[in-house]
């Protein structure tokens, strides 16, 4: 009987690990499914961009993994056993239980609300393809009246930054305000937080700092400090959260939901789950947490097969190293901000701004799509077959 693979989710992480794994593992002795709710990839990196009204791929993920050998199931994950080895799934059909011998758990995050009232009633967000189509017809809405509609962003983390920018630059007749908790850009070095506020000058942004939002309504948004800000369109960027999915399942999770792993991304309660990405609690080689990014996506992925890969093959698993680099900000279409940042997550003095960090960032990107596109890229010809026990294998390494 085949070993049987489940990947949950097709992100990122999720679409990278699958290939991965299908190039290395022999087709003859394992069976690899991938479950998603969308029958689309979507670059989450640039829905930003999508919500302005820029065109962004989203290739259709049968065609993705169509030769790979990779069987995808469209369906909407509702929940996971893992002491029955179970994922229930629901789809036009009805959905049923699909079995696993490895799981693989990349569903990724969605924003979080942090408990402030009405921002799931009258918030936009750019964490999703439908939320970000509907912030697109709001702002298409908006622009067809006259000048002077308010875009209120809250948050000024990377995604926030991102948005508010993008927004700006392609809806110049629109009055963008971002507000940040504290000063803007307070991660980044001092030069660029300097770069950052000439870009958003020079887009005519409007710079709210040291604010926290109590309450958002239909058409403001009420500040702690007792400031009421006018909104027509509020898009809120203050945070994520991972799908509840996990912490219903008996699996070990972290207060927030994440699931807590070892150095090889494997469940520390369960050792036939895996999880990567957003969804994964995972420490650095600093021994600091992972932040959720696509680039501790990519590398938990890659720790997570070279894991399930070594194990189930009876090889030593490989160590991935865990590290995070820096920030890659775009600021619109035409400048950017590249930040490094040293062992302990704190900025360097240097950075990289202008056009050239606006490039380096679409090259990323347009890598990263090409390496979710090609998932069997360089395919060995013989592929590793697993030992004669998998689950001894997976015992003797544990």
């Amino acid at each position: 009987m085949k070993h049987r693979i489940v990947v949950l989710g097709a992100g990122y992480g999720g679409s990278f690990a699958a290939g991965i794994l299908a190039r290395r593992l022999s087709p003859a002795d394992t069976e690899i499914t991938v479950i998603n709710a969308e029958p689309d990839f979507v670059q989450r990196l640039r829905l930003h961009q999508f919500a302005v009204g820029q065109e962004v791929e989203t290739p259709k993920l049968a065609d993705v993994f169509a030769g790979s050998g990779i069987r995808l199931r469209l369906a909407r994950v509702t929940a996971v056993d893992p002491d029955r080895r179970v994922v229930t799934v629901a789809d036009a059909d009805g959905g049923g239980e699909i079995g696993y011998d490895t799981l693989l758990y990349a569903l990724g995050s969605h924003v979080a609300d942090s408990g402030v009232p009405g921002v799931a009633e009258h918030a936009f967000d750019v964490t999703g393809r439908p939320s970000a189509l509907r912030l697109r017809e709001r702002l298409d809405t908006l622009d067809k009246r006259a000048e002077g509609k308010n875009v209120l962003v809250v948050g000024d983390g990377l995604t926030g930054i991102e948005t508010a920018t993008e927004i700006a630059e392609s809806r110049p007749g629109l009055a963008v305000t971002l507000v940040a908790r504290h000063e803007l850009g307070a991660r980044l070095s001092a030069g660029a937080r300097s770069h950052l506020r000439r870009a958003c000058d020079r887009l005519g942004i409007t710079v709210v700092e040291h604010t926290s939002v109590e309450a958002v309504e239909a058409t403001r948004v009420l500040c702690a400090d007792g400031t009421v800000l006018a909104s027509d369109a509020t898009v809120w960027t203050a945070g994520f959260a991972v799908h509840p999915i996990a912490a219903v399942s008996g699996l070990e999770v972290t207060e927030t939901g994440q699931i807590v792993v070892d150095r090889t991304m494997r469940s520390v309660s369960h050792p036939n789950v895996y999880a990567v990405g957003d969804a994964a609690y995972a420490l650095g080689d600093n021994g600091r947490p992972l932040p959720m990014s696509c680039a501790s996506a990519g590398a938990t992925g890659r720790q997570a097969t070279e894991a399930i890969v070594g194990r189930l093959t009876g090889r030593k698993v490989t160590d991935i190293k865990l590290v995070y680099v820096g920030n890659h900000i775009s600021l619109g279409r035409r400048d950017g901000i590249l930040q490094l940042v040293d062992g302990e997550g704190r900025a360097k003095p240097k950075y990289l701004g202008g056009r050239k960090a606006a490039r380096i960032k679409a090259g990323v990107l347009k890598m990263s799509l090409w390496g979710v596109m090609h998932p069997t890229f360089g395919m060995p010809k013989r592929r590793r077959r697993l030992t004669a026990a998998p689950e001894a294998a997976e015992k003797a390494f544990a």
